[in-house]
């Protein structure tokens, strides 16, 4: 068995078994690539025998080329996965791995923008082109997102197949897992407007949302119109396309929605990924006490 040989399949167990996504399996297959380096293994049963110290040694050479927190702890995890495929491989009966804490990292809390902001950014960002149908666009896509929930690449996956939308509508997700995600009468009517508008042929399997020049509309573009639409609000830059899915989450808690069906809406692999938003809404709740309490 080859380098080469090892990378494949563990390759092929991100993507096909796992369905990670693209950018996961890349930064996955480049951590192993990187171990299989430094202790030149040529088969699974060499990796099965790599401890904690070379764990240890493995993760000091990454600190000494610069990483923090947050891509270390990436690094241990990826590693982990690795050599867990590595033991299934051989067969190995003892399923625990090296012990090693992983560092320390504050997890920061989204930011999400108020309703208003939400509105007023898909309102602005459909002022500024000078062709309607790219406002009509872009209006459509930030609606999209604010509406229904979904990340930038979501709303963008939508096809011509799916028109007209209706009270829902099915989307693939992360680990290419599928949800289905409720619509409202004014995200149905701006997409119905800006398909109407766009000049582009297009066939039932096409990418709904185009570019200026016919192709696929990228997420930069969606994030350049934002960033023009925030400067004339005078948001913050924390006023992100992503914010808007974060604005989705927030509202929704704080108006009475639990957990686990906002976990399904958001298509959250885990609840503890859900969780964090009900840390966005208790630091809204004292921001409001603070302002409005004459004693705060």
């Amino acid at each position: 068995m080859t380098r080469a040989d090892i990378l494949s399949a563990w390759h092929d167990h991100l993507h096909h078994h796992r369905r990670l996504s693209p950018h996961t399996v890349r930064a996955y297959g480049a951590t192993a690539a990187r171990l299989l380096d430094m202790v030149d293994a040529t088969d699974w049963r060499a990796l099965v025998a790599l401890d904690a110290h070379g764990l240890r040694d493995q993760l000091a050479r990454r600190r000494a080329q610069g990483i923090g927190n947050v891509s270390a702890a990436q690094e241990l995890s990826a590693l982990r996965a690795f050599l867990a495929f590595a033991r299934a491989q051989v067969g190995s009966s003892d399923t625990a791995l090296p012990r090693m804490r992983g560092p320390r990292i504050k997890r920061g809390l989204p930011r999400p923008v108020s309703p208003d902001d939400a509105l007023n950014l898909a309102a602005t960002v459909a002022e500024e082109p000078e062709a309607a149908w790219i406002g009509a666009r872009d209006r459509a896509v930030l609606l999209l997102m604010y509406g229904a929930g979904l990340r930038i690449a979501e709303a963008l996956s939508i096809t011509c197949a799916d028109l007209p939308l209706g009270e829902t509508l099915r989307i693939t997700g992360k680990g290419s897992k599928q949800r289905l995600v409720p619509i409202l009468p004014v995200v149905a009517e701006a997409v119905a407007t800006y398909d109407a508008l766009c000049p582009w042929p297009r066939s039932r399997g096409d990418q709904l949302f185009r570019g200026a020049k016919g192709g696929p509309l990228s997420q930069g573009m969606v994030q350049k119109a934002v960033a023009r639409a925030r400067i004339l609000l005078g948001l913050p830059a924390s006023a992100t396309p992503h914010a808007l899915r974060h604005s989705f989450a927030t509202h929704l808690l704080g108006n009475g929605a639990d957990l686990r069906s906002l976990q399904e809406l958001l298509g959250h692999a885990s609840l503890g990924s859900t969780q964090i938003y009900t840390q966005v809404d208790a630091a809204t709740l004292l921001d409001t006490y603070r302002n409005a309490h004459p004693r705060a």
